[in-house]
């Protein structure tokens, strides 16, 4: 909703204590003013995830209205994964796995997990677009991992802020049914704090994906049996339900969450009943900065590339992209949705 001078007046409605907020009074369709902008990332840091109702955009909206917030990356090397001329946009599309696979939800790997953290520098945040949704199903949860970090008693996070894990994703993963298989010459690995310092608002988060700090993975300088313990107690800290925020998808809906602040959880009721719906979402994600931890030391590359943007943001405070470097081989963004 614009007023006489054109300026949006956002409508902020937050759906649980910790988590989410639904966001009214705006076209993601439109020329949106630096104004606008800065109240959505103010919002965006806040409450970790927004959702957007009844939109009405297509690909090259969906992009435009990612690059005001960040540098887009490249959705996948291969052409037939992306929309025709939208390198940016990654088609997560049921009958594509039935294609693959078939079964249209085989390629559903269920576990909680932030984006690509196997990546040394994983993406900033996502957007996530509706165009076909199930009658029923199919909702993707997300759980805020500042409040996880700080809901913790004083010496676990102390634990916490003095460790580092290895988060891979290639070899790591099992291939029935999965694209990570295609990955598996060339893994992804990379060493990233438990604790990271959010670049933008200084808040702690309890950085630990399930999905990519798998048991078989060590918490460096642990064994493998107290690695697998340490993880599986912050894995509970990062899902408990007070945490969490759920939402049920519509045609037209679209989520944008902080990767680097965020967790979320794929929508595994599908995967094991013979549904005769469809689902295709568009996502976009942000190129993202290395993180640091609480000592200052930055996360370390072990495998596998740096992950750029396909061109500047086209806001100030965004990063700005190097399309020159690498993008990730075959496989890496499937963490289904």
């Amino acid at each position: 909703m614009a007023d006489a001078m054109g300026l949006t007046h956002l409508e902020v409605r937050p759906m649980t204590a910790h988590t989410g907020a639904d966001i009214g009074g705006i076209d993601l369709g439109a020329d949106l003013d630096d104004t606008t902008v800065a109240q959505l990332r103010a919002a965006l840091l806040r409450w970790k995830v927004l959702f957007f109702r009844q939109q009405s955009i297509g690909h090259r909206e969906h992009v435009a209205f990612a690059r005001r917030f960040g540098a887009p990356t490249r959705a996948h090397p291969h052409e037939d994964e992306t929309p025709p001329g939208f390198p940016e946009v990654l088609a997560l599309d049921s009958r594509r796995y039935e294609a693959t696979f078939g079964r249209k939800w085989a390629a559903f790997d269920n576990g909680w997990h932030s984006d690509v953290t196997a990546l040394v520098n994983p993406p900033a945040g996502a957007v996530l677009r509706a165009q076909q949704v199930p009658r029923y199903g199919g909702d993707t949860v997300w759980t805020n991992l500042v409040a996880a970090y700080r809901g913790m008693p004083g010496p676990l996070r102390d634990l916490a802020d003095q460790l580092r894990a290895r988060h891979s994703f290639g070899h790591t993963h099992e291939t029935g049914g999965s694209y990570a298989g295609r990955d598996a010459r060339s893994p992804l690995v990379a060493i990233h704090p438990v604790v990271r310092v959010h670049p933008e608002t200084g808040e702690r988060a309890l950085f630990v994906s399930p999905s990519f700090t798998l048991a078989d993975q060590q918490v460096i300088g642990l064994s493998p049996r107290q690695s697998q313990d340490v993880l599986a107690m912050f894995h509970r800290e990062i899902t408990r339900f007070e945490y969490t925020v759920r939402f049920r998808w519509e045609p037209g809906s679209v989520a944008f969450w902080d990767n680097r602040a965020t967790a979320h959880l794929v929508p595994g009721d599908l995967n094991d009943l013979d549904f005769d719906f469809d689902r295709v979402l568009y996502r976009v994600t942000l190129e993202g900065d290395i993180p640091v931890g609480v000592d200052g030391r930055p996360s370390e590359l072990v495998s596998g590339p740096r992950y750029a943007g396909t061109g500047p943001a086209t806001t100030p405070t965004g990063p700005a992209g190097d399309p020159g470097r690498a993008h990730p081989p075959a496989g890496w963004e499937r963490e289904h949705r």
